[in-house]
């Protein structure tokens, strides 16, 4: 005997579309991120890779992923840290390259207002290239009522945590098991110069590339490895000062032509337009 499934109540119904329609943006918060998942699940086990060959102690090689939330800053911190760097060198390093996160929290601030303050810790604590990128969209998109994009950006940030976590342990695991031959190195670099490719976008930034790289290249033989940090800061402070001047300027060039046409506007006619009395 055919069983017939047995009707579900109308408020059942109702629970199951309103648990999909506010479990729906986390969602569309990981399909975002899904783009960014593969590159950075490869640059996540070559850093892993980088710190398992760094000669840390491996509690301190799986504390650095979730430490400091940041691939550039983990490759220099486990760089520095194998290479013996005073641990106020590694400190300040981390925290110069990680300036650029000021400017991501400050940008994402405004749209967080309002919201608990472990959502806003977690939400900061997420806060990466990656994560900005998705998020940020969603909130321009949904603003001004961000309930929907608070959890758009959640689903993107975690997923992507996840993936970078798993990946670092993966490579810290496999270092010691990979031959020496196995040069992936050379990858963190090519993946950090395709991310700052992207980001030469003005003079003011290509100044700052310019300046930071040959500093570092002057620098490799500074004490206690100073050099990459002063490459850092000298760079931020290049693409500050390049910045500030380009702003200043552009308000002269674009009233310039302005007051020019005004001028022209408001002068006294020439003597062949003017009606000649009679």
């Amino acid at each position: 005997m055919l069983a017939l499934p047995r009707p579900q109540p109308a408020g059942a119904d109702a629970a199951g579309r309103r648990r999909r329609a506010r479990l729906a943006p986390y969602g569309a918060g990981v399909r975002a991120m899904a783009p960014w998942l593969p590159g950075m699940a490869m640059y996540g086990l070559v850093v892993g890779v980088a710190a398992g060959r760094a000669g840390l102690p491996a509690g301190a090689g799986f504390a650095v992923a979730p430490l400091i939330y940041s691939g550039g800053a983990q490759v220099a911190a486990a760089g520095l840290l194998g290479a013996g760097a005073a641990p106020i060198v590694v400190v300040a390093t981390v925290l110069a390259i990680n300036a650029r996160l000021v400017i991501y929290s400050a940008a994402a601030g405004p749209y967080w207002r309002g919201t608990p303050r472990w959502w806003r810790a977690l939400a900061a604590y997420l806060l990466v290239d990656p994560s900005f990128a998705v998020g940020y969209d969603r909130y321009r998109l949904d603003e001004p009522d961000c309930r929907a994009a608070h959890a758009h950006y959640l689903g993107a940030g975690l997923v992507l945590f996840a993936v970078w976590m798993s990946a670092c342990a993966t490579g810290a695991l496999a270092a010691g098991h990979l031959p020496e031959s196995l040069q992936l190195g050379f990858v963190v670099p090519l993946f950090l110069v395709g991310e700052a490719e992207r980001r030469i976008t003005s003079p003011a930034a290509r100044r700052a590339c310019l300046v930071t790289a040959a500093v570092a290249a002057v620098g490799r033989l500074a004490p206690l490895h100073l050099g990459v940090l002063a490459a850092v800061v000298i760079g931020l402070a290049v693409a500050l000062a390049t910045t500030r001047d380009e702003t200043a300027d552009a308000p002269i060039a674009a009233v310039a032509p302005a007051g020019t046409a005004a001028g022209n506007e408001t002068a006294d006619p020439s003597p062949e337009t003017q009606d000649t009395p009679r």
